[in-house]
């Protein structure tokens, strides 16, 4: 299988994103979803556990 590109003259690479903010705000994201779902999680378990110790 053969490559349609025959000459590499002028070629030029784009990058989008690299370095910009995006990554640091995606990592702020990820771990601030990531403590929701943990607090989340201790809070409905704290309430089950008290519902349980009350029947």
């Amino acid at each position: 299988m053969g490559s349609p590109i025959t000459s590499w003259d002028g070629a030029e690479a784009y990058f989008t994103g690299a370095g910009g903010a995006s990554p640091a705000l995606l990592l702020i994201l990820s771990v601030i979803a990531t403590f929701a779902a943990i607090w989340y999680g201790a809070k409905h378990e704290t309430h089950s556990y008290e519902r349980l110790e009350l029947e």
